[in-house]
């Protein structure tokens, strides 16, 4: 079976993220290994210098470096990063598993982004569209299209 791991910075606050975040992950348990590792996103000031961003992600990038499982296909989701269709995820993560040895680890990054580091680490840089959304609500999006990636390889009407 498949192990993914999405790795976000930051917690899920609103009720209603949370809600849903969490029916993606039910759903997902009986389809794959799934684990998701919140970590803190770094304090910074209302308008904090480029210095203070950049310490700030090479501290977030230390703490998601070292959440990535061993040999895991690691995807970070950034602004720069190449959009994909449902079906060409689905195919993709069917790729990624057999590169990173069937584990998949998906990184979602603080309001500031991700630091080039764990940038540099992904097979493939993912974006959800060139619009720009919270990442509380990206990391619902994200849920919703790994387990639609799951229902397309599987054939069944979920995407329909």
């Amino acid at each position: 079976m498949v192990r993914v791991t999405l790795i976000c910075v930051g917690k899920l606050k609103e009720a209603f993220y949370r809600g849903a975040a969490q029916e993606y992950e039910k759903r997902l348990g009986s389809l794959c290994r799934f684990e998701l590792v919140e970590l803190p996103e770094t304090r910074l000031p209302d308008a904090p210098s480029p210095a203070q961003i950049e310490q700030a992600l090479e501290r977030e990038a230390k703490l998601i470096l070292a959440r990535i499982p061993r040999g895991s296909a690691v995807v970070p989701l950034c602004v720069e990063g190449e959009t994909l269709s449902s079906p060409e995820l689905a195919g993709a993560m069917e790729r990624w598993a057999v590169q990173g040895g069937s584990s998949i680890a998906f990184v979602i990054g603080g309001s500031f982004g991700l630091h080039e580091q764990v940038k540099r680490e992904g097979v493939f840089r993912l974006s959800m569209s060139p619009m720009t959304f919270p990442h509380h609500l990206a990391r619902v999006m994200v849920l919703e299209q790994i387990y639609r990636a799951f229902q397309i390889r599987q054939g069944t009407r979920y995407h329909k």
